[in-house]
């Protein structure tokens, strides 16, 4: 994963950019805000040069800081960091289309080390073509990081995972969302306000500005999709080419508690594609010959780890832990199902070193920067909570997802205790922007998605489709991979690749569903994963770890 790099090329896409043109439903304030820091950030440019040490990013990758404001409605105050990475464009100068901005979602993911993405085969015409532009979204990282607890306070031993919690548990809880969410409010202070989804918009004009750009090309992945598409509806004469892969569900009533309940419902789905795969490979894993059987291994897993954790790390909780990371991308079902099988004939190795908490690093050079291993989780909840309001009342949580755990039972409760600070949260909170734009507003733009996507449900992919006139869908069908672009599947990078360097995008046919022509495209699944064995198994411990993967499983695409 390395590339060449090239000498800067002056070109008219590096030209200083005009002012935005934003919506006009946007807040006039911020608006004003917004064309006073772009029109600053396309003055002073970005200074690149060799990134910091914490960013653990090689040559020829290069990194800068663009200054964004933290309240757009005070443009001339407190200005804060975003850290920005970029590789070159390794093709001819004349071929060069300008710079692809990449995010990964979370929220509180950062993509400073997109550029890497270069080096792997699915983006080597896309890397000649444009500047590869990582970013860390205001809250992470090293750009003005938002902190919710003392990292002492984090919890490190084993934990439980109930899929039917106690009263005396869900009062635990509750307890625990109370202290976050005020730890939130109190290490973070009044800048808490700021970090939303509206301001990650605004953020990513300033810094088209700053890269010198007159139009945007961006990427976004999950949540990525979210805010990428307020930036769309907020200022479309900017847009040139955007990709949303693996969308949200974008529709204000959404946003977020309605989309944390359809996300808990497609992951039992997904979890039942996982234990029909293991089940036909139950000569290799042991662990049931259907997926009911595969179900009741896992649940005596469970019950195993409740009355011992392995190895003194690996609880319910962590179990449950990392088999939703398999369920994100199914190139961690054969090490998954390898631990479990080997777990259950007395060796619990696989499963401590796949789902224990990771190794402390080596001892690092004095001074050297440490980050805060709940910054994400920090971000997270900053901007979920500050983007819509949210029930107050537990006794709704309670009602709803007692309901919805019955047919559900996988990740409802834990996603409830994901997001229950939100319920106790004191900050002001923002109106959901309607994301609309009509035919011809925008470029055509591309959507990617899969079909039985857990973390982000397919029905977001229509929604986002309905909203942004003229755009187009490609359908993995009958794949859940979360994030597809650049990944395991040909037919869709081919897509993705010739969108990025001519425009194109599938013709509009006429589907039964919908009531005018649509353009639409669908690619049939990549294979389902192998079967492997332990020892191969236990080397796919991480994302970072996995061979032949896309950027999206790469960076770690967050909801």
């Amino acid at each position: 994963m390395r590339m060449k790099s090239v000498a800067l090329v002056l070109s008219a896409l590096l030209a200083p950019t005009a002012v935005a043109v934003p919506r006009a439903d946007a807040p006039p304030s911020e608006s004003r805000g917004v064309t006073a820091a772009a029109r600053a950030a396309a003055a002073a440019g970005i200074a690149f040069g060799p990134c910091a040490k914490a960013e653990k990013l090689p040559a020829p990758v290069e990194c800068g800081t663009v200054r964004v404001p933290l309240d757009y409605a005070d443009p001339d105050g407190t200005r804060i960091p975003l850290t920005v990475s970029r590789v070159k464009a390794s093709g001819p100068a004349a071929e060069r289309q300008g710079a692809l901005v990449y995010n990964p979602g979370g929220p509180g993911a950062s993509s400073t080390y997109f550029p890497l993405a270069a080096g792997l085969p699915a983006w080597q015409r896309i890397s000649a073509a444009y500047d590869l532009v990582g970013y860390a979204p205001r809250g992470v990282g090293r750009s003005a990081p938002v902190s919710c607890q003392d990292p002492a306070d984090r919890t490190k031993g084993p934990t439980l995972a109930p899929t039917v919690p106690s009263e005396v548990f869900k009062q635990e809880r509750i307890a625990r969302a109370k202290t976050y969410a005020d730890g939130c409010a109190r290490r973070t202070g009044a800048a808490l306000r700021h970090y939303h989804s509206l301001n990650n918009a605004r953020d990513l004009e300033v810094l088209r500005a700053a890269l010198g750009e007159r139009r945007l090309t961006y990427m976004g992945a999950s949540y990525g999709t979210y805010f990428g598409a307020l930036y769309a509806s907020l200022f479309p004469h900017r847009v040139r080419r955007m990709v949303f892969d693996a969308p949200v569900n974008p529709a204000p009533e959404q946003v977020w508690y309605v989309n944390n309940l359809d996300q808990s419902l497609a992951f039992e789905r997904r979890w039942t594609d996982f234990r029909t795969w293991a089940a036909k490979h139950d000569e290799v894993y042991g662990l049931g010959a259907t997926a009911g059987e595969v179900a009741r291994s896992y649940e005596k897993v469970r019950a195993e780890l409740a009355a011992a954790p392995a190895g003194g790390k690996v609880g319910p909780g962590q179990l449950h832990s990392a088999m939703l990371q398999a369920l994100y991308d199914d190139r961690f079902w054969a090490a998954r199902a390898g631990a479990l099988g080997a777990y259950l004939k007395g060796d619990p190795k696989p499963l401590v070193a796949q789902a224990g908490p990771a190794d402390p690093p080596p001892g690092r050079a004095e001074g050297a920067e440490v980050a805060d291993p709940g910054n994400a989780g920090a971000v997270y909840t900053a901007v979920e909570c500050n983007d819509a309001p949210w029930p107050e009342d537990f006794a709704l949580w309670d009602r709803d997802n007692t309901r919805l755990a019955r047919q559900a039972p996988f990740e409802t409760w834990d996603n409830v205790w994901a997001n229950l600070p939100c319920a106790y949260w004191t900050t002001p909170r923002q109106k959901p922007l309607d994301v609309r734009t009509g035919p011809g507003v925008l470029p055509p733009v591309l959507i990617l998605a899969a079909e039985r996507d857990a973390a982000a449900p397919y029905e977001g992919a229509l929604e986002l489709q309905r909203r942004l006139g003229g755009a187009a869908l490609v359908t993995e069908r009958d794949a859940g991979s979360h994030g597809i672009g650049g990944g395991a599947n040909a037919c869709v990078n081919a897509y993705l690749e010739r969108y990025l360097l001519t425009g194109a995008v599938p013709d509009a046919a006429r589907v039964p569903s919908e009531g005018t022509p649509v353009r639409r495209a669908s690619c049939a699944p990549h294979p389902e994963p192998d079967p492997v064995s332990l020892e191969r198994a236990a080397k796919l411990r991480r994302p970072s770890d996995l061979p032949g993967q896309g950027v999206t499983a790469r960076l770690g695409a967050g909801r």
